[in-house]
């Protein structure tokens, strides 16, 4: 069995719940500046072996992988000393905040022998993997296009002085996940073109960037997908519209996955209709805490299929590269919300010299 240590308590919270529930990991440290949580995570799981410095975790030889939640500024050099000192990495999105520090992780990514995942956790709710299967299957036919959104009513954050600082932005903190699945459907996505809006909620408030945003990408092969965020104002009902959702449109059939619902629905190429929702059992797996605040089911879901790639010799998705080319999409996607002109991923490669 594998043996995991956690770095950054706060999402780590759902880490350390997907560890103790799994049979294929052990959790072995925490690790967390901030001692009073700390304390409070110890409390709350009856795990007690935690430490505030990262050279505990670094330095403990029975730990095989580090799981790391910091900041994002932070994730280049967390991710270097772990290996470094020899760790599997898996780091939280976005992977890093700087592409200027790509090749050096790329470079010895590659000389540790280790594995890098990026724990891209909205591929692993259960309709985004049943969606998966079914477009692996054939059961839509060849894909034609994907959309996808992910809006929520955050106005709940304008009260909060870091909303409104010059460095957040929710294209990094909330698209990253719609994002993440255009290209898993579409890797190979070459331009985008968006506008973005601070909406009137967000000027009020005093936002510094764009709450409200839409984007449209083309890949290598002409075809062409969509991503849409709002953040400051009121959603649909439930009933009506998912807060996140991906849709895939094919030849033959259409299916699309809904997040937080763990709801969806497909016609497949037979012409039949289904709508599947999942039950209690499966929403305990998912959402353990208050609310939906933490979705430590998913995380179990990625921590095992990243165990497993280690045990079995494959590849797990998305990796460093995959996570590098994520980062260089949403710049991206940064550049043409100033410009108001379409933008190559090509250009912010080369840019910082990056081949991927």
């Amino acid at each position: 069995m594998l043996k995991i240590g956690i770095l950054g308590l706060g999402e780590g919270r759902s880490t350390m719940s997907a560890a103790l529930e799994s049979s294929k990991l052990q959790l072995v440290k925490v690790c967390d500046r901030n001692e009073e949580l700390c304390k409070q995570r110890a409390q709350e799981f009856n795990f007690h072996a935690y430490t505030t410095h990262y050279e505990d975790l670094l330095n403990d030889k029975d730990i095989d992988i580090i799981a790391i939640y910091t900041p994002d500024h932070l994730h280049a050099e967390h991710v270097k000393q772990a290996l470094m000192h020899g760790k599997h990495v898996v780091c939280t999105k976005p992977f890093i905040d700087n592409l200027a520090d790509a090749n050096e992780l790329l470079d010895l990514c590659e000389q540790s022998g280790k594995k890098v995942f990026v724990g891209q956790s909205s591929r692993f709710f259960e309709p985004a993997k049943r969606q998966r299967a079914d477009f692996e299957a054939g059961v839509i036919g060849e894909l034609i296009t994907v959309e996808s959104h992910y809006n929520a009513d955050h106005r709940w954050f304008l009260s909060k002085e870091w909303s409104l600082l010059q460095s957040f932005k929710w294209l990094y903190g909330g698209l990253s996940h719609p994002v993440d699945f255009i290209r898993w459907y579409l890797p190979n996505v070459e331009e985008v073109m968006g506008y973005g809006m601070i909406s009137s909620n967000g000027k009020v408030a005093g936002l510094k960037n764009e709450d409200t945003m839409h984007f449209i990408f083309k890949a290598t092969d002409g075809r062409i997908a969509r991503v849409s965020g709002v953040y400051t104002s009121p959603t649909q009902p439930t009933q009506r519209e998912s807060g996140m959702s991906v849709i895939l449109r094919g030849t033959t059939g259409a299916s699309q996955a809904d997040y937080h619902e763990l709801r969806y629905a497909v016609t497949t190429s037979e012409g039949e209709e289904k709508i599947i929702n999942w039950g209690d059992s499966t929403l305990k797996h998912y959402f353990r805490f208050e609310g939906q605040s933490h979705h430590a089911g998913e995380y179990q879901n990625y921590l095992e299929y990243f165990a497993d790639s280690i045990e079995q010799g494959f590849v797990a998705y998305p990796d460093m590269k995959e996570g590098i080319g994520t980062v260089a999409l949403l710049q991206a996607m940064d550049k043409t919300l100033k410009t108001g002109m379409p933008v190559k991923v090509s250009e912010i490669l080369a840019e910082y010299n990056i081949k991927l």
